[in-house]
């Protein structure tokens, strides 16, 4: 258990920080999620549209730490090569 004030403080924002890097990591995953479902249809249309709303998810998601830079651009990457290999 923490015995300073400071350790106490920094105990409740990193429970704080937990909830947040979670609710993230799994909007993260949920865009992942549904432009492969799209590509998984056939439905090129709705892959674009996908796509569109993942990549600033993937980036932000990086620019807040919750995954590595590379990470989320090699996601963004591969993603917008298996959409455009769809046409």
């Amino acid at each position: 258990m923490a015995n300073t004030t400071s350790a106490k403080k920094a105990a409740r924002k990193m429970l704080r920080r937990t909830d947040i890097n979670k609710a993230r990591r799994s909007q993260f995953k949920s865009q992942v999620r549904k432009v492969e479902e799209a590509l998984a249809a056939g439905d090129k249309a709705a892959a674009r549209s996908a796509l569109a709303a993942a990549e600033p998810v993937l980036v932000r998601t990086a620019q807040k730490g919750v995954v590595h830079k590379k990470t989320a651009a090699r996601k963004v990457s591969r993603l917008a090569a298996r959409v455009k290999a769809m046409g």
